[in-house]
Parts: structure tokens; sequence; C-alpha cells
């Protein structure tokens, strides 16, 4: 057998074990662990969303722990061992619960102002002489760069792929200096010309120019994104059905239905967003396909491998792009 077969097997076995601890214990389940992904402070976030949170408790008649981590592979980690029971996520990180945690997406943010998604961005100093995306690829040197959290959507796989794998680019070859951080802590080391050039998306830098006018006064955007699809929240596949449908429940009313819709709205407000949306795995094929494209066209470049070796693993991805964009025309008829 071989080594990746072996591990193959062992995963398989390891998740296994976990899904059916989880599945033993569903039905006393007398709290639930909320993951909230790192984009910025847990100050911050928490304030957003333990409101909303106190709410789904008193729907749901047990206690919901907010749950927070210092970055995104840390709420993965909890609901892979079922520290983390249900999680807001990027769509990213949210493909990397489904694949690796156990999970599966089960409703969709919507932007307090009603977009379908949002924008992946290049922020630098409003003094900059950064002003289009062919000033930040001058790939000189001289200009420090601020990446995502590599679990992060916009952040890092969305200009991983649109900024520097179609430009045939390495950022860490571009720039003279790479960190990498949450959206948070990008903008304000751009704002205070700590890194020249940062990534970023449109809901986080809408929530610095109402948390922190004076550092978004020092910020333009140089590049935006396509559309990238709302963040998706995801629960543990082993939670009992009857916990589901009350969870589903709870989100999908939420701003929409009974007494207190008003208040609910303001609640959601505090969050950037909008009542939320019925969703699944579904959505995440745009993001899969995204993936494969990036490691396609690094495949591609990799000077390592012969020419045979790289039609070898061309001819996969592209057999995987086709079984998805089978799927995803499915889902968008269905």
């Amino acid at each position: 057998m071989s080594k990746s077969t072996n591990w193959l097997a062992a995963t398989a076995l390891a998740t296994a074990t976990v899904f059916a601890a989880g599945a033993a214990n569903a039905e006393e389940m007398k709290e639930i662990n909320f993951g909230i992904i790192s984009t910025e402070s847990s100050q911050n976030l928490r304030r957003a969303w333990e409101p909303l949170l106190e709410d789904m408790g008193e729907e749901l008649g047990m206690k919901i722990n907010a749950f927070f981590a210092p970055d995104y592979a840390g709420i993965i980690e909890g609901m892979r061992f079922d520290k983390v029971q249900v999680a807001w996520y990027g769509n990213k990180s949210a493909m990397e619960a489904v694949d690796r945690a156990g999970g599966e997406v089960f409703v969709q943010t919507v932007d307090v102002s009603g977009n379908p998604g949002y924008w992946s961005l290049l922020l630098a100093h409003k003094d900059s002489p950064i002003n289009t995306l062919a000033d930040a690829l001058n790939c000189d040197a001289k200009y420090n760069f601020g990446n995502g959290d590599p679990n992060s959507t916009s952040g890092f796989l969305v200009p991983s792929y649109y900024v520097f794998a179609q430009n045939d680019v390495d950022p860490k070859r571009c720039y003279g200096r790479v960190v990498s951080a949450n959206h948070e802590t990008n903008a304000m080391a751009v704002a205070n010309k700590r890194v020249d050039l940062a990534t970023n998306n449109t809901e986080s830098l809408s929530r610095i120019e109402e948390n922190n006018p004076d550092a978004f006064k020092n910020i333009k955007v140089v590049w935006k994104s396509p559309l990238i699809p709302a963040d998706p929240l995801v629960w543990r596949k082993d939670l009992s059905p009857d916990m589901k449908a009350r969870i589903k429940s709870f989100f999908l009313s939420y701003g929409r239905t009974g007494d207190n819709v008003e208040e609910e709205l303001e609640i959601l407000a505090g969050i950037q967003l909008a009542p939320f949306n019925d969703s699944s795995d579904a959505q995440l094929y745009p993001i899969r396909q995204l993936q494969l494209f990036r490691d396609k066209v690094k495949t591609q470049n990799d000077e390592r491998l012969s020419a045979a070796e790289k039609a070898e693993k061309v001819a996969v991805i592209d057999a995987e792009l086709d079984r998805l964009k089978v799927l995803a025309s499915a889902a968008s008829s269905s």
C-alpha cells in the first residue's frame, strides 16, 4: 500500500471516529460553539455577533458560545474536532471545512445593501504612487505587500489567481517583503504606511469606514475583483436532523418574521448583513473552480516538471473542472 493510500485510509478512519463521537452526542447537546473567522479583532467581532448569538440561544433554548481563533485554520480545526458545531466562514475556508472537517453549507449571508456577494480589493495609501494594478505589479521589490490569511477567499485565493497567477507573478519575488494578516490589520497597515499594498474586501473596508473613519480617509482602492459569492454559514454534518432544522429555521426567519423584525434587522446591520438566504455546498463550486484554475496555471509554469508531467497533472485538473462544470450547471437549473 502506498504512502498516499495509507494517509487517505488513516484520514478516513480519524474522520469517521470524530463523526461517530459527534453523532453519539448530538441528542445531548446543551450548548453550541459558533466559530467566527478572524477577519478583524476578536473584540470587534464579538461586539457585532453576540446580539445575534444571544437571540439564537433564546430561540434554541441553549447557550451559544462565540468561538474565536487567531486564524481561519483554528476555526476549521475546531469544527473538525467538534469544538465548533456551527461557523461563519469565507468561501475558501468553508471549502476546507467541508473537505476536511465534516462541514456542510446550510445558509448564505447577504450584504446589508442587498449585494449578492462582495469583492476582493487591493489597497494602497492615498498618497501612494500605486494607482493601478500595473503599478502594483511593477515588481522591482521596492514595495512591501500585506497578503491575507491563506484560508481567506478575498484576502488570499481571489488575488492569488486574478492578480498574481493570471499575470505570472510570484508575490515573494515581486515585493521586498510579504507579510500575512487579517483584513483589518492589513487595512490599518496601509493607512499607517507600514505596508505599501495589501489585500482586503468591500465588506471589511465598509467596517473600517464606520469604525475608524480617520484611517479610512488614508486608503484608496487600486484593484477590485469579479464578484465573490456571499459568505456561507456551515454546520457539522453529524448534527441531528432536528437540531439542523431548528438552526436553519432560526437563520432563515431572522429579520424576516416574528415580533422583533426591526430589532433583528438592526442587529444584522451591525454585522453588515441583511437576512440570510438558503444555500448548500453547491455555492462552493465557483471557488473550487477558481482554486483549480490557479493550480493549473501554477502547474503549467512549474519549471521543475517535464512536459509529460505537466500534461498529466493538467489533464487531472481539467477532468475535475469538467466535473464541476456539470455539477454547477445542474445546481443552477434546479
